[in-house]
């Protein structure tokens, strides 16, 4: 039996009709719905990040770097001797050596937070551009943490997100920006613990850290420095704190170029670094990706034992510190001087160091500006306004610090008060004191 073909009536036309009218309804409201909220997104974002151009990122680039420190009459000393290197958005840059060879001092030259007495020769170009970093743009994380030990870790993050963020946002925007944060580090459980210090019980020192990280990036920087931020934590706390802040790199859409300086870190923590940054004496050793700093030190004649940590290896072929103990000597008796002196001239020479400063010179050829706009900030009243209260909370809730101190003020009043007790107003009573 032959199946004849189906003949459109008129109720499949309506029908037809009908659907396309639904699909077309649909495909115009949610076009609409794209609409509004694209249009509000850009309303948010144009309340604090006014430039378009900052999206991309920053590209960090320094070549033939050199910074000296005058010491008065003993002349001057080098602490950097023409290092070069870039830093990527999207990138996480560790910046390694021993003590003093000039970590601290290559991301204090690359913020531009060099002091007076010091000498720096050399280029440090934004995307290509000598330019200064906008306010909001660059973010700079201390060694040490300075909080207030009355307040919450909330309450910290809370009072710099008024301080920072610009009046055109609101209470609740800046609110919710705060507790992005605080969540984006692992900080929620401990939202309403005190910071704590030498008189009371606190959080721990990771998470002190992590606070005053979740301060630096309340603008969004694209730039983000830090010194030392494992310094002090033990090894787990180390991996959690660079593991949150390696998730910084891409985040929320923005890609962040992140530097930081570190000191030893364990190999779960060097896995986390895209490149690396080897100082010895204020020169570079090696500049790289990480994962083949450990073949350039083989290629040299210093492998890396099995099972060792990199970054220990790394430290011990390049340390001077222990030169003279025998037990730190180097495999084949090569003198720590004679190491650094051949790492330095093979990476010199070799094709790493030759591609680092190709991709110096490309990232200076990009035509690009991220600062032609500079971000907003709290107003003048705003930022009073907030500090008082701050302060007038941080004084009623130190007991040991400043009630104690309002006790010996009413103390030295009543003291000084005795004095002029019961003297008497007579003319005798007067007589007796100039006697006296």
């Amino acid at each position: 039996m032959n199946t004849l073909p189906h003949q459109p009536n008129a109720s499949d036309s309506e029908s037809n009709c009908s659907s396309k009218k639904m699909e077309s309804s649909l495909h115009i409201r949610t076009s609409l719905e794209v609409d509004t909220i694209t249009s509000t997104e850009r309303k948010r974002g144009s309340a604090f990040c006014i430039q378009t151009e900052a999206e991309e990122g920053v590209h960090l680039t320094w070549e033939d770097l050199w910074v000296t420190v005058s010491n008065g009459k003993n002349g001057s000393r080098s602490i950097l001797q023409g290092v070069t290197g870039y830093s990527k958005p999207g990138q996480l840059l560790a910046i390694m050596g021993p003590s003093g060879c000039g970590k601290s001092t290559l991301l204090d030259a690359l913020a531009g937070r060099l002091g007076s007495n010091t000498r720096q020769t050399g280029e440090i170009l934004i995307n290509g551009h000598k330019q200064a970093l906008a306010y909001g743009t660059s973010a700079y994380v201390t060694q040490d943490d300075t909080l207030l030990t009355t307040l919450t870790v909330g309450e910290s993050v809370h009072y710099s997100a008024q301080l920072q963020l610009p009046d055109s946002m609101s209470k609740s925007e800046k609110r919710e920006r705060a507790d992005i944060t605080i969540r984006e580090m692992g900080l929620q459980d401990a939202i309403n613990t005190r910071i704590g210090g030498w008189g009371a019980k606190g959080i721990s020192g990771g998470q002190k850290r992590r606070v005053t990280i979740c301060i630096e990036i309340l603008t969004h920087p694209r730039l983000l420095f830090l010194d030392e931020p494992t310094s002090g934590l033990d090894s787990a706390a180390s991996y959690y704190v660079m593991s949150r802040i390696a998730s910084l790199d891409q985040r929320d859409g923005i890609e962040r170029t992140i530097i930081i300086s570190i000191h030893q870190p364990s190999s779960e923590v060097f896995q986390l670094f895209h490149n690396l940054c080897l100082l010895s004496s204020g020169k570079t050793v090696y500049f790289g990706p990480a994962a083949a700093a450990t073949e350039f030190f083989a290629s040299n004649g210093f492998p890396c034992p099995t099972l060792q940590n990199p970054s220990d290896h790394f430290l011990k072929t390049i340390n001077k510190d222990f030169e003279q103990d025998p037990e730190q000597g180097l495999a084949g008796g090569v003198a720590t001087d004679e190491a650094i002196s051949i790492l330095v001239k093979s990476y010199k020479s070799s094709d790493i160091s030759q591609q680092v400063r190709r991709e110096v010179a490309e990232i200076c050829r990009r035509d690009s500006n991220i600062m032609e706009k500079k971000r907003s900030h709290a107003g003048f009243l705003t930022q009073c306004s907030v500090l008082t209260r701050r302060s007038f909370v941080n004084m009623y809730r130190d007991l040991g610090y400043y009630w104690l101190r309002l006790a010996v003020y009413v103390a030295l009043a009543i003291g000084l008060a005795t004095i002029f007790y019961d003297v008497g107003l007579g003319h005798r009573s007067i007589q007796v004191t100039e006697k006296e």
